[in-house]
């Protein structure tokens, strides 16, 4: 685990200051929004999710580029956008521009590009691990967002927090130059078909993350439309004592990671992890949408950091297990592109209900989408039934990768330059690796 740690922790850094920048912001958004000029409860949703929309549309430019002209670059591009778009948001006096703020901070996106570095950095058996190690980061930086931004933003005012976001993206810029090393060469070989961003959606196992990665995230962004609305004009809670709601709603969600990344890698239970994920968020909106009692209310967005946080070290870790090497920025930026569609719709569509419905129409629809989901997930295959395997030039033939690949049950094949290994990656339903051993074994 220091291993991994020490090849991860860096690039995690960045994404988590990113993140950072993103939840200390949104945690006060809805109830800071509704004092400009303008404002509207859809145009308030819009302000909460509008980031997501142009994230969701640049998301797979940006994988596509990162695997053209390099990570680096590609990252770098997208925090200096993601900077500028913080400051408009912090000097922003109405709704519209705060919008136009919020979408370039989206335009910035970088999420995929990130995930892809990190996976670049780590073998297959050690992902799963890395992932979580994100996710861990992640996580502490939306608990302290959730203690602080509230904290900050009635000391100082909302907009300085946008402000303080712009100070995340230059510190990323400067780690990413300082500490990030350059990752690993790779040699794979693929047609120019096989290239093309289209294949992403030929792999049924990798769209049925992507409809996942929608859900996940559109449960969200609606829950962040809710909770400060409901807590500042249901429960008259000052913006300085949200914390208190949020601390140990995001403490147990924290501690729900561990053992959601044991059985879902480990184990091999990631369908149901995401099963019981999605019955604990129905739960929570049922709990948030028709209670009238604060511990009622609060018990509800615990159970939803909870379900929510339980997909973390899986989602992004399983999307780069059924992606091919060549293929990975590109399949992680689709799937973030679901993610940032999800965001952008589930607040947006969450404002309109709330005006015609209230917080009950905006619980109901959750409950009505994750019976849904649930029913997609229950046909999900098990990510486990993908295996990998490391072969080395001393021992086996590098000559027959051609051979190989062309068998029925060979995911992906490419070799690792730096390492001096070739990676496999089968399905352990159609072959064995005893098999594959023997065939590439040098004569």
């Amino acid at each position: 685990m220091k291993t991994i740690i020490k090849k991860v922790w860096h690039l995690s850094l960045i994404i988590g200051l990113r993140f950072l920048g993103l939840f200390i912001v949104i945690s006060v958004l809805s109830a800071y929004a509704t004092s400009l000029e303008g404002a509207t409860p859809a145009l308030i949703g819009l302000a909460v999710g509008g980031y997501a929309l142009t994230q969701a549309t640049f998301q797979v430019p940006f994988g596509v580029l990162s695997d053209k002209i390099g990570r680096k670059t590609s990252i770098l591009i997208g925090l200096i956008i993601f900077g500028i778009g913080s400051v408009i948001a912090g000097m922003a006096h109405d709704i519209y521009a705060l919008l136009i703020g919020r979408f370039l901070q989206g335009a910035g996106a970088i999420g995929s590009v990130i995930i892809a570095m990190i996976s670049d950095h780590v073998r297959e058996d050690e992902r799963g691990h890395a992932m979580a190690i994100m996710g861990m980061v992640i996580a502490l930086a939306f608990t302290g967002s959730m203690i602080f931004g509230p904290l900050i933003g009635s000391k100082t005012g909302v907009p300085s927090l946008f402000y303080l976001t712009a100070g995340f993206a230059a510190l990323s810029i400067i780690l990413l130059y300082t500490i990030v090393p350059n990752p690993p060469k790779i040699r794979h070989s693929f047609s120019e078909e096989e290239a093309k961003v289209k294949t992403v959606f030929k792999d049924k196992d990798l769209v049925r993350m992507y409809i996942t990665f929608l859900f996940h995230s559109s449960t969200m962004a609606i829950a962040f439309f809710l909770i400060p609305m409901v807590l500042k004009h249901t429960f008259h809670l000052p913006m300085g004592e949200f914390w208190k709601v949020y601390l140990p709603a995001v403490f147990f969600g924290i501690i729900a990671m561990g053992p959601a990344a044991v059985f879902g890698e480990k184990y091999n239970r990631g369908k149901e992890v995401f099963l019981i994920s999605i019955a604990l968020i129905a739960i929570a909106f049922i709990l948030m949408g028709f209670s009238s009692n604060l511990w009622l209310f609060g018990t509800g967005v615990t159970l939803f950091f909870i379900g929510f946080n339980m997909f973390e070290p899986l989602l992004q870790s399983f999307v780069s297990k059924f992606a091919k090497a060549h293929q990975k920025g590109a399949a992680l930026g689709v799937a973030n592109t679901f993610a940032y569609v999800g965001m952008g719709i589930g607040a947006t569509v969450a404002g309109k209900i709330f005006e015609k419905f209230s917080v009950s129409g905006i619980a109901v629809f959750v409950m009505a989408v994750s019976v849904f989901w649930a029913a997609w997930i229950y046909g999900m295959r098990n990510p486990g039934l993908r295996a990998t395997l490391y072969l080395d030039k001393e021992h086996y033939d590098f000559s027959k990768l051609d051979e190989l690949k062309a068998k029925d049950g060979i995911a992906d094949i490419y070799i690792n330059e730096t390492e001096g290994v070739m990676v496999v990656k089968y399905d352990k339903e159609e072959l064995d690796e005893d098999d594959i051993r023997g065939f590439m074994l040098k004569r």
